[in-house]
C-alpha cells in the first residue's frame, strides 16, 4: 500500500476499510461500546471543528466590517491558541499510547496507524504556519496588546507580526482566512480518516483491553 500523504488522499484505501464495513458510521451510536472512549474521541474532534468554525465566522465578520477588529483579535488569540494546544496534546497521546495499543489489537491495520502518525507530522508544520498567520492577523487587528497564538514549539509572533498594526487589518485577515480554510480542509481529511480507522477497532475490541 502506498504511503498516502495527507494532501493526496480522498479517504481511506480499501485495504484499511476492513472493519469499517462491519462497523459503519451510521451504526456507531447504537453500539454498546460507543459511550466512553469512542464518544470522548469524537467529541474532541467535534471541538476542533467548532473552533475552526468560530474563527472562520469571526474573520468573515471582520472582512465584511460587521465586527470590532479588536474584539475579534482577542477571540482569535483565545480560539486559535486553544486549537493549537489541544490538537498537539491530542496527537501526542494518540502517538504515544492509543495508536500502539490499537495496533496490537488489530495488527492488520498497522499501516493505517503509521499513516495517521505521518499525518500528525505534517499537521505540526501546518500548525506552525497557522500560528504565524494568526499572529499577523491579531497584530493587524489590535496591535501589540493582543496575546499571540503559540505554535507547536511555543513560539510567539514571527516576522512582521512584531512590526505593529496595519491601518487596514483586512489584508492580513484575508490571508489568514485563506490559510485557515486550507488548514480546515486537511485537518478534516485527517479527522475523518482517523475516525473511520480508529472507531471500528475500539468497537470490536474487548473493553478490558482498552482499560
Amino acid at each position: 500500500m502506498e504511503s498516502l500523504p495527507l494532501r493526496d488522499r480522498d479517504g481511506l484505501p480499501d485495504a484499511l476499510r476492513t472493519l469499517l464495513a462491519d462497523y459503519p458510521r451510521e451504526a456507531w451510536e447504537q453500539h454498546p461500546q460507543f459511550t466512553g472512549l469512542v464518544q470522548f474521541w469524537l467529541e474532541r474532534h467535534m471541538m476542533f471543528r467548532q473552533l475552526e468554525e468560530l474563527m472562520g465566522r469571526d474573520l468573515q465578520a471582520v472582512l465584511e466590517r460587521q465586527a470590532d477588529p479588536a474584539i475579534s483579535a482577542r477571540r482569535l488569540g483565545r480560539f486559535g491558541g486553544m486549537l493549537v494546544q489541544q490538537l498537539n496534546g491530542h496527537h501526542q497521546i494518540e502517538d504515544l499510547h492509543y495508536f500502539p495499543l490499537l495496533t496490537e489489537l488489530e495488527p492488520r491495520l498497522e499501516r493505517g496507524f503509521e499513516m495517521l502518525e505521518r499525518d500528525h507530522d505534517a499537521l505540526d508544520g501546518l500548525l506552525a504556519e497557522f500560528a504565524r498567520e494568526a499572529n499577523s492577523a491579531i497584530v493587524a487587528m489590535a496591535g501589540h496588546g493582543s496575546l499571540p497564538v503559540h505554535g507547536p514549539g511555543g513560539s510567539g509572533p514571527q516576522g512582521d507580526a512584531r512590526e505593529g498594526a496595519l491601518d487596514d487589518p483586512r489584508p492580513a485577515v484575508d490571508r489568514f482566512a485563506s490559510q485557515l480554510e486550507s488548514f480546515r480542509s486537511l485537518l478534516e481529511r485527517h479527522l475523518l480518516d482517523e475516525e473511520d480507522l480508529v472507531v471500528p477497532v475500539i468497537l470490536a475490541a474487548d473493553p478490558a483491553a482498552l482499560a
